[in-house]
C-alpha cells in the first residue's frame, strides 16, 4: 500500500485541477461542455480518492480536506439551481403559452370532458333539483345553499388569508388528481374531469334552484376564469401523458413519457400558477362586499385577459 506522501504526490495535481474549476468566477453550468465533463471526471476520481484515504487510515486533516472538496463539487454539479427571475418571466411570457398551444388538442378534449358535463348537470338540476342528489348527498347540497343564502358582505382580513390558503390546497388537489390520474392511459384524467364537472354543475344548479343564484354566481365569477381554465389545462396534461403511453412512437412507455415530459411539465407548471392566482382572487376578492356589477365587470376583464394570454402570449420574440 502506498504511503500517504506517495498518495498525495500522485493525486495532488488532480485535486488542484478540480479546485481551479470550482474556483472560477463563472458558474459551473456556464462553462464550455469539455470543462463541465472534466469537472465530472475529476469529481468521480476525487470520490475514489476519498474512500481510499478513509480505508487506509490517512491523517484526519487530509480526509477532511478531500471531504470538503467533494462536497463543494457535488453541490455545484448536482445541486439544484436557484430559481431566476428571468427564467420565471420567460416561462410565464413564452414557454407555458407556447407549450399549451402546441398541445391544444389535449386541452380541447379536456375542456369538453369538463364543460359539457358541468353544463348538462346544471341544466338538469335547474329542471329537477332532485337530479343533484344523484351526484352529491342532499345534506351537502343544502349546506351549500345555506352558505349562499345571504349576500356577500366581506370577511376579516385574517379569515381571507386563511381561506386563500385553503383554496390553494383545494384547487391544486383537484388539478393534481386530474393530471396524475392520466397515468392510467388517460382514463383517470377523463374520469376526474367529468366527475368535477358534474359536481360543480349540480352544486351551482341546486343553489340557483333554492333562489340564491345571484349570490353564488357573483361569488364564483371572479376566480372562475383562472380556476376552471387551469383545471382543464391540468386535465389536458393528464390526457397527454396517457396518450404518450399509448402512442409511443417505437419507444418504451417509459421512454415515451420521458420524451413528453418537457411539454407536459410546462403545461402543468402554468396551470399551477393559474390556480395560485385563482386562490388569491377567491380568497380576497370573491367574498368581498364590492357591488355585483363591479364584480361582473372585473370577471369579464379577467376572462378576456386569460383568453388573450393563452392565445397570443409568446408569439413574438425568439425566447431562450
Amino acid at each position: 500500500m502506498d504511503t500517504q506522501d506517495d498518495f498525495v504526490a500522485a493525486r495532488r495535481s488532480s485535486w488542484q485541477a478540480l479546485e481551479e474549476l470550482l474556483g472560477r468566477e463563472v458558474e459551473l453550468h456556464l462553462l464550455p461542455p469539455p470543462a463541465i465533463s472534466q469537472a465530472g471526471a475529476l469529481y468521480r476520481d476525487l470520490c475514489a480518492d476519498l474512500m481510499r484515504a478513509r480505508s487506509a487510515g490517512y491523517d484526519h486533516e487530509l480526509v477532511t480536506h478531500l471531504d470538503g472538496l467533494a462536497a463543494r463539487a457535488h453541490n455545484l454539479l448536482h445541486g439544484a439551481r436557484p430559481v431566476e427571475l428571468g427564467a420565471l418571466t420567460e416561462f410565464v411570457a413564452r414557454s407555458f403559452p407556447r407549450a399549451l398551444r402546441r398541445n391544444a388538442r389535449f386541452f380541447a378534449i379536456a375542456s369538453a370532458l369538463f364543460v359539457l358535463p358541468m353544463a348538462g348537470a346544471l341544466a338538469a338540476t335547474l329542471l329537477d333539483p332532485d337530479f343533484a342528489t344523484a351526484i352529491l348527498p342532499k345534506s351537502a347540497l343544502e349546506g351549500a345553499a345555506r352558505s349562499y343564502a345571504e349576500g356577500l358582505q366581506g370577511r376579516e382580513s385574517s379569515t381571507d388569508a386563511t381561506m386563500a390558503g385553503f383554496y390553494i390546497r383545494n384547487n391544486i388537489g383537484i388539478a393534481f388528481r386530474c393530471f396524475s390520474a392520466g397515468i392510467l392511459f388517460g382514463l383517470g384524467a377523463a374520469f376526474f374531469l367529468l366527475y368535477n364537472g358534474l359536481v360543480i354543475g349540480a352544486t351551482i344548479g341546486f343553489v340557483i334552484a333554492r333562489g340564491h343564484g345571484e349570490n353564488i354566481l357573483t361569488f364564483v365569477c371572479g376566480h372562475a376564469p383562472f380556476e376552471l381554465t387551469a383545471i382543464c389545462i391540468a386535465g389536458g396534461a393528464g390526457i397527454q401523458m396517457g396518450y404518450a403511453m399509448i402512442r409511443t412512437g417505437g419507444r418504451t412507455r417509459l421512454g415515451s413519457l420521458r420524451a413528453a415530459a418537457p411539454e407536459v411539465g410546462a403545461v402543468v407548471g402554468g396551470a399551477a400558477l393559474m390556480l395560485l392566482i385563482a386562490a388569491m382572487v377567491e380568497g380576497f376578492w370573491s367574498p368581498s362586499g364590492a357591488p355585483p356589477p363591479l364584480k361582473w365587470a372585473v370577471a369579464a376583464i379577467f376572462t378576456i385577459l386569460v383568453a388573450a394570454y393563452l392565445a397570443l402570449a409568446g408569439r413574438r420574440g425568439g425566447g431562450r
